[in-house]
C-alpha cells in the first residue's frame, strides 16, 4: 500500500483520507449499471470516435405518450359523428387555413405551420408492451406477459452509431421513463442506455442521474465544488507519481479521461444544460411547470449537444372518464410541445431537430360504458415538426369514425424510418448483436408518401 498526503492506494482502489474513494465522490458520474462509471463511458465514446463516426448536427426529441392518446380528441376530430364517437371536444382553426384540431390544443394551433400531422398510422398490435417496443425499436419483442426487451431503442442506436453532437455530454437522455415501451440499449450494452431523470416505472433500463430524479449533477454529501477540486488536485499529483512507477502503461491517459468526467460534473456542458436557472424568467414562464419545464430541459440538452432526448408526458391509457382525463393532460402536453416547437424555430434549431410525438396506439372510435376509450391500434395520429420535414400539412385520412386509414397508411417500421431519416441514418445499416451477428436497424420500412 502506498500513501501520499492522506491518499492511499490499495490494489486498484484509491481512497481519500476520509474514506471516500475517488469514484464515489464523482457520484454523478456513476452510471449505476454493472459498475460502469462516467469515466468508462467517456473512454468508450473516445474509442468509438477514433474509429470514425458519421459527423452530423441532427438530433431528435421524441415526446412519448405512453398508454396511447386518442386520435379523435386531438388531430383527427369527427364533429359530424354521433356524440359517442366524436367525444367532448370541438375542432378549432389553426394558423394554417383548413386545418382544424382540438380546442384543448391552442399552442399546437399557433405552430401548425411548422407541424405535419400524419393521420394514417396503423398496426395490429393491441398489447401495450409489444406495440411500444415495436414502435420504439422497429422490432416486435416483449409483451405484457414477457417484458424482456430484445432490440435497442432508436435513441440507443443513435448513441452507438453517432454519439453526441458535442463532446462532454451524454448521447441520449430519457426524461420520465415511458412506462409502456423500451428506451434502453439491449444488446448494444449499458454504455448506450440513456441517462434518465424524472419519474420512472416498470424498471426500464437506463442510467439515473444522481439525486433520485433531481435535474442536477450532485456531489457526494459534504463535498463542495471547491473541496472536490482540491481533492482532484491531490489525485492529480498522486497520478503523476503513479505513472512514474507504472512500468506497463496501464494508466496512460487515465487522468485526461477522468478529468473529462470531473469537467462534466463541475463546469461542463451537461451540468450547465441541467441548470434551468440559467434561463431568463420570461422563457421559464413561457414553458411553464411540469412537462413544460421538462420540454425546456429537452431544448437545453439538444442545444448542449445531446443527440437524442425522449420526454414522456403522462399516462394516456384513458379507459374511463376520457373527458376529465384529457382536460387535465392535453393543455399541459399542448403547451410543452407547442412552446418547444416555437422556441426551436426562433433559435434556428428546428431544421436540424426533429420533434415527434406518439404513443403505442390510438383509442376506440366509440366511447365505452365508463366514459373512456379503449385500445385501438388500427388508427392513430402522429405529429412532427422540424428534422428537415416541411410543416403546415395533413398527410393521410381515416374513415368517418377514425377507425382505419383511407389514405396515407403507414406502420411502426415506417415511423422509425422517419426518425432515422431525420438523423441521416440509413435503416439498412447494421449493428452487431451479442453474438456478433449483424442486425439491420430496421427489418423494413419507408417514409410515408408525401412526407418528403
Amino acid at each position: 500500500m502506498l500513501q501520499l498526503n492522506g491518499l492511499q492506494l490499495t490494489g486498484r482502489g484509491r481512497t481519500c483520507c476520509d474514506g471516500l474513494d475517488r469514484r464515489r465522490f464523482l457520484k454523478a458520474g456513476f452510471l449505476g449499471v454493472a459498475g460502469l462509471s462516467l469515466s468508462d463511458l467517456l473512454r468508450r465514446e473516445q474509442a468509438q470516435a477514433a474509429a470514425g463516426r458519421p459527423a452530423s448536427g441532427k438530433s431528435v426529441i421524441l415526446i412519448w405518450q405512453h398508454g396511447g392518446p386518442s386520435q379523435l380528441d386531438t388531430f383527427d376530430m369527427k364533429p359530424l359523428a354521433p356524440a359517442e364517437v366524436r367525444g367532448p371536444f370541438q375542432p378549432v382553426d389553426t394558423v394554417v387555413p383548413g386545418i382544424r384540431i382540438s380546442d384543448q390544443m391552442p399552442h399546437h394551433a399557433q405552430v401548425m405551420d411548422k407541424l405535419t400531422i400524419l393521420r394514417g398510422f396503423s398496426h395490429d398490435e393491441g398489447d401495450h408492451f409489444a406495440a411500444a417496443h415495436w414502435i420504439l425499436t422497429g422490432y416486435l419483442g416483449p409483451n405484457g406477459s414477457n417484458r424482456t426487451p430484445k432490440n435497442p431503442s432508436m435513441g440507443s442506436v443513435a448513441s452507438q452509431i453517432m454519439g453526441p453532437r458535442t463532446t462532454g455530454v451524454p448521447s441520449y437522455v430519457n426524461i420520465n421513463d415511458g412506462g409502456f415501451g423500451f428506451h434502453g440499449a439491449a444488446y448494444l450494452g449499458v454504455a448506450h442506455n440513456p441517462f434518465r431523470t424524472g419519474k420512472f416505472s416498470y424498471g426500464n433500463e437506463g442510467v439515473q442521474l444522481a439525486g433520485s430524479g433531481d435535474v442536477s449533477f450532485e456531489l457526494t454529501e459534504g463535498l463542495t465544488d471547491l473541496a472536490l477540486r482540491n481533492r482532484m488536485g491531490l489525485l492529480e499529483r498522486f497520478d503523476r507519481l503513479r505513472r512514474d512507477v507504472d512500468q506497463h502503461g496501464v494508466f496512460d491517459g487515465i487522468d485526461r479521461i477522468e478529468q473529462q468526467a470531473a469537467d462534466m460534473l463541475l463546469s461542463g456542458r451537461a451540468r450547465d444544460a441541467f441548470d434551468l436557472e440559467q434561463e431568463d424568467a420570461a422563457t421559464r414562464e413561457r414553458y411553464g411547470d411540469g412537462w413544460g419545464e421538462q420540454a425546456l430541459l429537452s431544448r437545453r440538452l439538444i442545444e448542449a449537444g445531446v443527440r437524442f432526448v425522449t420526454l414522456n408526458t403522462g399516462y394516456w391509457d384513458d379507459h374511463g372518464n376520457v373527458d376529465g382525463a384529457l382536460r387535465n393532460k392535453l393543455p399541459r402536453h399542448d403547451r410543452a410541445l407547442g412552446v418547444l416547437v416555437a422556441d426551436l424555430a426562433e433559435r434556428g434549431m428546428l431544421e436540424d431537430t426533429l420533434v415527434i410525438t406518439a404513443g403505442e396506439f390510438g383509442r376506440t372510435p366509440r366511447i365505452n360504458k365508463d366514459a373512456g376509450r379503449d385500445h385501438w391500434p388500427r388508427a392513430q395520429s402522429i405529429a412532427l415538426a422540424g428534422g428537415g420535414y416541411a410543416g403546415g400539412r395533413i398527410i393521410g385520412s381515416t374513415n368517418d369514425k377514425a377507425e382505419f386509414p383511407t389514405s396515407g397508411a403507414f406502420g411502426p417500421n415506417d415511423f422509425s424510418t422517419i426518425i432515422y431519416h431525420a438523423l441521416g441514418l440509413d435503416p439498412r445499416m447494421t449493428i452487431d448483436n451479442f453474438s456478433g451477428r449483424p442486425i439491420a436497424l430496421l427489418p423494413s420500412g419507408q417514409l410515408p408518401d408525401g412526407l418528403v
